[in-house]
């Protein structure tokens, strides 16, 4: 028998057949096929990292060779401390971690044995700890070998929430109190002892994500526009390099409120209010008989009275828009302020203590919530205090009360007043005013006492 060249080795590694092999008894063909092994991979010897650590021993220590490519071995009983291993005979102790960006980082501890195994462990401990607070400890050696500034405790969140507040917010803003509110309340309290510069888009959106989850997405938007106005403020300030805010949306779309009370609603909330009492009960009803705002009337001071001149003067510090605004007083409202009792010295009409104005609002609107629902049998649909300020509004029109007039006794500077016109346009409308309040307290006055309603009288609860 006659065979062809015999292949290479070569060749039978890559698959060829071989002839001797391919035949078999009986001259039958038989294909045996050669498997090419895979080489095995190569990895770089730049170090070696050992995986399934268990726990350094001083004795374990001693017995380690001196390696021929550096070599980093972990400590199994503290997570992130390596003992690094030079090919000169060198040793080192190390952390490892990831800071508030994600980012891989190595921090040495210093030489060993001029550092032991337990004082290794417990500098690794220490500097764990910071990490977790938001430090990064690598990048702060590094700060401080190259003269940089290390973040001091100027940037600290609830330190540069007081100074925005006392040296931005007092000077340029009406509302800042509500601003103090929101930071004290929903971000200084989550991120206190934290630094701002440590703060990353992650940290705030799972601040707003809680928020959202407590049922209040509206007020997710209102934290989220104090911390950004906050942080875009700590930049001109170089507090913080950069905004964590850049980029993050509002975390719910909001549609502007048409919610107004029906007749049969104004009545019942009235009526919860006799029943509530003071000092909730009569701050509401001028609410609803004057039309102003919530902070206003709840931080109504009496020297801005003029009972008998019937009129109460908001000063212009106090007013949203930066505008004094005198509003008449009708005969309903004038007698819930008359009767009303006076705290000590205080100036403040709505106040228990004497020293600060009423607050607490959440809770008076759900006992007035509840007693109107125990009086209909089912839950009113949603409505909020300031709903009562565009249940007014309509009402005035309703009872033909201008545009221009309904504009004034809300003290509005756009609509009808924007522009050119609010330049030359400054008749104060006084009269109009006082006849469309007078009017509109008339039709409440009628609507509460209307003999014909169907009255159920209310009693508070507890």
């Amino acid at each position: 028998m006659t065979y062809g060249p015999e292949p290479s080795a070569t060749a039978l590694l890559h698959g060829a057949k071989c002839p001797l092999l391919s035949m078999s008894r009986g001259n039958k063909p038989r294909h045996v096929k050669f498997v090419t092994p895979k080489k095995p991979r190569r990895t770089p010897l730049i170090f070696r990292v050992e995986n399934m650590a268990k726990a350094l021993t001083v004795r374990t220590i001693d017995t380690l060779a001196t390696p021929e490519v550096r070599r980093e071995v972990p400590d199994g009983l503290l997570r992130g401390l390596y003992l690094v291993l030079q090919p000169s005979g060198a040793r080192s102790w190390a952390v490892r971690y990831r800071n508030r960006a994600g980012t891989p980082r190595k921090h040495t501890l210093g030489t060993y044995p001029a550092i032991d195994l337990r004082s290794a462990r417990e500098l690794a401990q220490q500097a764990l700890i910071e990490v977790a607070k938001g430090s990064d400890p690598a990048a702060d050696r590094k700060a401080a070998r190259t003269g940089a500034k290390v973040p001091t405790d100027r940037d600290l969140v609830e330190k540069v929430a007081e100074q925005f507040i006392e040296r931005y917010a007092k000077a340029n803003t009406k509302s800042w109190p509500e601003a103090k509110r929101i930071l004290d309340r929903e971000v200084v309290a989550h991120w206190r002892g934290r630094h701002l510069g440590a703060i990353g888009r992650a940290d705030v959106h799972e601040l707003l994500d809680g928020v959202v989850d407590r049922g209040s997405p509206v007020m997710a938007n209102r934290v989220l526009a104090a911390v950004r106005k906050m942080c875009a403020w700590s930049v001109d300030r170089g507090i913080i390099t950069a905004s964590p805010c850049t980029g993050i949306k509002a975390p719910t779309a909001e549609r502007s409120r048409d919610r107004v009370l029906s007749d049969d609603e104004l009545r019942g909330v009235w009526m919860a209010c006799d029943a509530i009492g003071w000092p909730f009960g009569a701050l509401v009803k001028i609410l609803l008989l004057t039309g102003q705002r919530r902070d206003e009337v709840g931080k109504m001071r009496w020297s801005e009275l003029d009972l008998d001149g019937k009129t109460w003067t908001l000063p212009r510090e106090r007013a949203k828009n930066g505008m004094a605004h005198v509003v008449p007083l009708s005969e309903p409202a004038l007698a819930i302020i008359t009767a009303l009792p006076r705290i000590g010295a205080s100036d403040y009409v709505f106040t228990v203590t004497g020293k600060t104005a009423v607050s607490g609002f959440s809770n008076a609107k759900d006992r007035i919530d509840a007693l109107l629902a125990a009086s209909q049998g089912e839950p009113v649909p949603a409505w909020v205090f300031h709903d009562l300020r565009r249940t007014c509004a309509t009402g005035l029109a309703r009872l033909g009360t201008a545009l221009p007039v309904v504009e004034r006794v809300l003290n509005h500077v756009s609509g009808s007043f924007g522009g050119i016109v609010g330049v030359y346009q400054k008749h104060g409308f006084a009269d109009e005013k006082r006849h469309a309040l007078d009017t509109w307290g008339a039709f409440v006055e009628r609507l509460v006492g209307e003999p014909g309603a169907n009255v159920v009288v209310l009693k508070a609860a507890g």
